[in-house]
C-alpha cells in the first residue's frame, strides 16, 4: 500500500490542511515578519552606535532605539510563535478527525489487512509531524526567506564585494544540503513505519494480555517488542545522522563565510575602501544569516518529515470507504433471505470458502446454520452484512438484491451478535443502547428481563451506570454474551443474526436464551449459527453446511434420519442414540 506525492500535488495536499486556518496563519506570519524586520534593524543601529562612539557624539539615542528594537522584536515574535503553535494544534485536531473518520468508514476487508498499532501511530505520531511542517516548516520558512533577503540587501548596501564572497560560500554549502534532503525523507518514512510496526507488536501482546500471562510468555513478548523498538531506534538514528549532517553543513557555511569575510573585509579596511563600522555591521548581518539559513534547513527537514507523514496519512485516506449514516426503517416486518449459487473467497490467493451456496430463509421463524468448523457458516453473516462482497451468485433480502440496498439502510434492518460478543469500554447502559439509541426505558427493562440481566443490574454497585471495563473485562463471558444479545434485541431488527449466541452460557441460561430466541422468531426472522445443536433442535429449518456447500436442509428429526453428517453431529452431542 503505497502513495506517491509529487510536485503540485504536495502543495495541494498540504494546503488542504492549512486552508481552514489561513487567516490566523497569515496574522502569525505577519507578526513573524515584523519581528524579523526589527531584527534586521539591529546591526544598522549598532553601526550608528559605533559611529557615534568614534565621533564622540552621544550614544543615548542610538542605544534607546536599539533597545526598543530588541524588545519590540521579542514581543512581536513571541505573539507570532504563539499563534503558530495554536494553529498547529488546530491542524492536528483537523487531521486526526479526518483520519479517524476515514478509519471508521473503511471496509472490513481493508481493516483486516492493517495492524491496529500502526493505525494508532498514524493518528498520533504522523499527524504531529504534519503540524510541524505546516507551521514551523512553511510559515517560519517564509519569515526566514524575508529575513534572509533583507539581510542580503543590507549586506549589499554595506559592501558588494563581501556579499559576493558570502554568497559563493553559502551557495556551495547549500548545494550539498540539497543532496541530503531526499535521503532525510526516505529515512524518515522508514522510521515512521518502524514506529508503526513497534506499535503493532505491542498491541498484539496487549490484546492477548491474559494469554501472555497464563502462558508465561512475558519474556518472549518483551523481546519481540524490544526488537521492534531497536529497529525503530536504528532508523531514527539514520534520520538523526542525515539531519545532523545538514545542520553541520549549515553551520560550516556561516563559519567559512565569516572567515572569508573577515579576511577580505580586513584587507579592504586596511586599504581604506571600507569603514570599520561597516565591516562590523556586515559581520553582524552575516551572523544574522545563521538564524534564517538554519530555519530554512530545519524547514526543509521538516518538509521531508511532513511528506513522509503525509504519505502514510494518504494511504489511509485513499482507501475506499463505506457510507456512514442513519437510515429510518420503513417497516418492522420480518424479511426473508435467499442465497443462490453464491461463490466467495477472501482473496485471489485464498481457498474457496463458498462454492455454490444456495438456501432460502422465509420471513419470520427460526433458521439454523450448522456444520463442522470451516464450513463457511460465519462467512454467510459477513456476506449478509456486506463486510465482504460475494464474487458469484446472488443474495437477496426481502426479494431485493443485496447490492441494491443502500448500505446504511441494509444494516438498519439487521441485528448482529458476533461470535466473541464484544463489549466496549463504558457503562452497561451505553453498551446495551449502542445499536438502539432511541430505545425506551420499557424496551430496556424488557430486554434485560428476557436475557436475565436484571439480576446482574441489581448486583452492580451503580446499576446500569456501572462501567464494565476495557472490552467488558469486569463481566463474565456469559454476561458479555447476554449483553450482546440484549443489544441485538433492543435494535428490533427485521433479520436477526446470532453467531454462536449461547456458546458461553451455562445450561440454565442456555435454556432461557433458547426461549428468548424462540420468542424473537415469532416477531422477526432469526438466523442462528450453532455448534451446540441443543440450541436449535426446535428450529423451523436447519441448513447443514460442509466444505463451502449446503448438503442438506430440514428439521432436526428429518436430518437425523436423512443426513449422515448431521446425525454424526447430533450423536456426538448425545441428542440421538
Amino acid at each position: 500500500m503505497r502513495h506517491v506525492v509529487k510536485g503540485d500535488a504536495v502543495v495541494k495536499e498540504l494546503l488542504a490542511y492549512v486552508r481552514p486556518h489561513r487567516n490566523i496563519l497569515v496574522l502569525g506570519g505577519l507578526l513573524g515578519l515584523i519581528g524579523s524586520a526589527a531584527g534586521l534593524a539591529m546591526p544598522l543601529l549598532a553601526k550608528y552606535v559605533v559611529d557615534a562612539f568614534g565621533e564622540n557624539r552621544s550614544m543615548s539615542g542610538p542605544l534607546v532605539w536599539l533597545t526598543v528594537a530588541v524588545l519590540a522584536g521579542a514581543v512581536v515574535s513571541a505573539a507570532g510563535t504563539y499563534l503558530m503553535e495554536r494553529t498547529g494544534e488546530g491542524i492536528v485536531l483537523g487531521a486526526r478527525r479526518r483520519l479517524v473518520d476515514r478509519m471508521l468508514r473503511l471496509r472490513i476487508a481493508d481493516v483486516d489487512r492493517l495492524k491496529p498499532g500502526d493505525l494508532l501511530s498514524r493518528v498520533t505520531g504522523d499527524t504531529t509531524l504534519l503540524r510541524s511542517v505546516l507551521t514551523n516548516g512553511i510559515v517560519e520558512s517564509v519569515g526566514a526567506v524575508f529575513m534572509l533577503v533583507g539581510a542580503i540587501v543590507m549586506m549589499a548596501v554595506m559592501d558588494g564585494v563581501l556579499l559576493l564572497v558570502t554568497l559563493l560560500v553559502v551557495v556551495l554549502i547549500g548545494g550539498l544540503v540539497s543532496l541530503i534532503m531526499p535521503r532525510i525523507q526516505r529515512a524518515q518514512t522508514q522510521a515512521q513505519e518502524a514506529v508503526g510496526e513497534m506499535g503493532a507488536v505491542l498491541d498484539r501482546a496487549l490484546q492477548a494480555y491474559r494469554t501472555v500471562k497464563a502462558s508465561g510468555a512475558e519474556e518472549r513478548e518483551i523481546a519481540m517488542v524490544a526488537e521492534a523498538a531497536g529497529r525503530a531506534r536504528d532508523r531514527g538514528l539514520r534520520v538523526a545522522g542525515w539531519t545532523s549532517l545538514a545542520g553541520v553543513a549549515t553551520f560550516m557555511a556561516v563559519q567559512i563565510a565569516f572567515v572569508a569575510v573577515l579576511g577580505v573585509g580586513g584587507a579592504r579596511v586596511a586599504s581604506g575602501a571600507l569603514e570599520v563600522s561597516s565591516l562590523i555591521a556586515f559581520l553582524l548581518y552575516l551572523f544574522y544569516l545563521v538564524a534564517p539559513i538554519g530555519q530554512l534547513v530545519t524547514g526543509a527537514v521538516q518538509l521531508q518529515q511532513g511528506l513522509a507523514a503525509l504519505k502514510r496519512i494518504k494511504e489511509i485516506e485513499e482507501l475506499p470507504a463505506e457510507p456512514v449514516g442513519t437510515a429510518v426503517r420503513a417497516s418492522a416486518e420480518p424479511v426473508g433471505l435467499t442465497f443462490e449459487n453464491v461463490a466467495f473467497r477472501y482473496g485471489d490467493d485464498r481457498p474457496v470458502v463458498h462454492d455454490g451456496v444456495s438456501f432460502a430463509v422465509p420471513p419470520g421463524g427460526l433458521t439454523a446454520l450448522v456444520g463442522p468448523s470451516g464450513a463457511g457458516k460465519s462467512t454467510v453473516f459477513a456476506l449478509i452484512e456486506r463486510f465482504y462482497e460475494h464474487q458469484g451468485g446472488t443474495i437477496t433480502i426481502g426479494d431485493r438484491d443485496i447490492r441494491d440496498w443502500p448500505l446504511t439502510e441494509l444494516r438498519a434492518v439487521l441485528g448482529y451478535v458476533e461470535q466473541d460478543a464484544p463489549v466496549l469500554a463504558g457503562t452497561l447502559r451505553e453498551n446495551l443502547l449502542f445499536a438502539a439509541r432511541d430505545a425506551t426505558e420499557d424496551d430496556l427493562r424488557d430486554a434485560l428481563a428476557r436475557t436475565r440481566l436484571d439480576d446482574l443490574v441489581a448486583r452492580l454497585p451503580e446499576g446500569l451506570e456501572t462501567p464494565v471495563g476495557h472490552r467488558g473485562l469486569l463481566l463474565s463471558g456469559g454476561e458479555r454474551q447476554r449483553v450482546a444479545i440484549a443489544r441485538a434485541l433492543l435494535r428490533k431488527a427485521r433479520l436477526l443474526l446470532l453467531d454462536e449466541a449461547t456458546s458461553q452460557l451455562d445450561a440454565v441460561n442456555e435454556l432461557r436464551l433458547r426461549e428468548v430466541i424462540a420468542e424473537a422468531a415469532k416477531e422477526t426472522t432469526v438466523l442462528v449459527i450453532a455448534h451446540r445443536l441443543s440450541t436449535v433442535t426446535g428450529a423451523d429449518r436447519i441448513v447443514v453446511m460442509d466444505r463451502g456447500r449446503v448438503r442438506a436442509v430440514g428439521t432436526h428429526d428429518e436430518l437425523v434420519g436423512e443426513d449422515d453428517l448431521y446425525r454424526e453431529l447430533a450423536a456426538t452431542q448425545f441428542l440421538v442414540g
